[in-house]
């Protein structure tokens, strides 16, 4: 724990660090401003389309287009490998080209794509439209964690973060909103099922907030947007990065990929994202909206209002754990917090034959499962910050990797044909939770170790043999000492 969080109280959280100057808060304040909003809305409105599957197939799709068995878990699956296969380019492309045209063309075929799934009549249609929604959406997630990582210092990224992935769970939140209105009130208009009526109305949302990206995403400090970001900003950006050791600049090139694949570091924090995505899926498998419809006692827009109240509770934990993690605890602590009250619905779960009453205790604690998504790409990050070039090729790698196993485990233990209970399902989920929080204190034991061998031998390389690009010609007058920022 870092010096700060000694002299400051749990309760006495802020925004800035006391080493900040006037000018530079200023500056933070404008790229809050651009970024942190901005990458919130389209995280709101990139999960009320990709949670809506599960909204539409307990509000009348399943009937409709005549779905059997294992159908919707395969319908994620399309989704997964589209967002899978997409992001293969992004390593290379993230540093090639300017974030503030890349994003928004993708947000905005994301949302065309959308709308198309209003008219599906088959099986096969639909699950051709949800591998091109994966497509679309799959650099966003890296993207926004490279673009935090570009312009913010490793103590700063995690609570951003955790605004940002609020999207997550207010979209979800939404998506059962919108399903619920759009049954109860548009069921029926024009010929059009409530389920149809919803995916053109996420559409209608969709395509304007990727348009406006072009105009308040800053871009990076190598690539920025110039409508938004002045030449002051610029050097006043990368001097306050440069004191930190973080890297401002580098291309991605076939050297990056042989150096990320000899670091011991970037593997642990792949094993690390491989077992959170895992343990996490308990969010996207839809076994609370579907037990809610085994109930046999709600209509389809009652489930999909209840279904909101989970996602709800998320946005008070996203928030909880990432702020902790930049300021009290650091990230394997958050992580640990985030998990255990995750393992505790798992177990309820897992055990099933119990009252009622814990069902709904246990469904509630599920989106603690994602709540440290930010604190641990943060800590990516924050450990790659000596170079642009490894921090793309491993944020975009790891988020690919781990998420590509998503693509099978949910077809193995979350079979459609045992909703609810799902029997290997929530026991698979609770293995992995125990084991990222093991692995998150073997990571952050190792950081630790690392950073004292660094400090006995100052003048040697940085991580897995990169130099650490502080340059000597700085004034030491305004840097930063190690010990004034919690360690990431």
């Amino acid at each position: 724990m870092s010096s700060i969080t000694k002299t400051r109280k749990w309760y006495q959280l802020q925004w800035f660090q006391k080493q900040d100057t006037p000018e530079e808060r200023k500056l933070i304040f404008k790229l809050d401003l651009l970024i942190v909003p901005y990458v919130f809305l389209a995280y709101w409105v990139k999960y009320i389309d990709q949670a809506n599957i599960n909204n539409a197939y307990v509000a009348g799709l399943k009937e409709d287009l005549g779905f059997k068995g294992n159908q919707l878990v395969r319908l994620q699956t399309m989704y997964v490998l589209g967002a899978v296969l997409g992001q293969i380019p992004f390593m290379y492309l993230f540093t090639r080209i300017p974030m503030h045209y890349l994003i928004p063309f993708l947000d905005v075929f994301w949302g065309l794509f959308t709308l198309l799934q209003y008219r599906v009549t088959s099986f096969a249609e639909l699950a051709a439209y949800r591998f091109l929604v994966g497509w679309f959406e799959a650099a966003f997630f890296p993207a926004v964690h490279f673009i935090f990582g570009a312009w913010y210092r490793g103590d700063e990224i995690g609570r951003r973060g955790g605004v940002f992935y609020v999207g997550l769970t207010l979209g979800t939140l939404t998506a059962a909103l919108i399903q619920s209105g759009a049954s109860s009130q548009l069921d029926g208009v024009h010929g059009l099922a409530g389920w149809r009526w919803m995916y053109i109305i996420c559409s209608i949302i969709t395509i304007p907030v990727g348009i406006l990206g072009f105009f308040v995403i800053p871009g990076t400090p190598d690539k920025p947007n110039r409508l938004v970001i002045k030449e002051k900003d610029l050097k006043l950006a990368k001097d306050r990065l440069l004191r930190a050791g973080h890297k401002v600049g580098g291309k991605v090139t076939f050297q990056t990929f042989v150096k990320v694949a000899k670091s011991k570091q970037i593997w642990g924090l792949l094993l690390l994202d491989i077992f959170f995505w895992n343990a996490c899926i308990n969010t996207s498998s839809g076994g609370y909206l579907l037990w809610l419809k085994s109930l046999k006692r709600y209509t389809p827009a009652r489930v999909n209002s209840l279904g909101a109240i989970s996602p709800a509770l998320g946005i008070f934990y996203t928030l909880g754990i990432c702020f902790a993690s930049d300021l009290i605890v650091g990230p394997a602590w958050a992580i640990t917090i985030s998990h255990t009250w995750n393992i505790i619905g798992l177990i309820i779960l897992s055990i099933w034959d119990v009252p009622e009453a814990a069902k709904w205790f246990a469904f509630m604690t599920t989106y603690s499962a994602v709540a440290m998504s930010s604190v641990l790409y943060g800590w990516i990050n924050s450990q790659l910050s000596y170079s642009q070039a490894e921090r793309s090729v491993a944020l975009v790698f790891a988020n690919l990797l781990a998420q590509s196993t998503t693509a099978w485990t949910p077809l193995l233990v979350f079979k459609t044909v045992e909703a609810p209970r799902f029997k290997k399902g929530w026991p698979f989920v609770l293995a992995n939770a125990v084991c990222l929080i093991i692995t998150a204190h073997v990571v952050a034991y190792y950081v630790k170790r690392r950073k004292a061998a660094s400090k006995d031998r100052p003048d040697s390389e940085s991580i897995e043999g990169s130099v650490n690009e502080t340059p000597s010609n700085i004034s030491n007058e305004k840097t930063v000492p190690v010990t004034e920022r919690p360690a990431h």
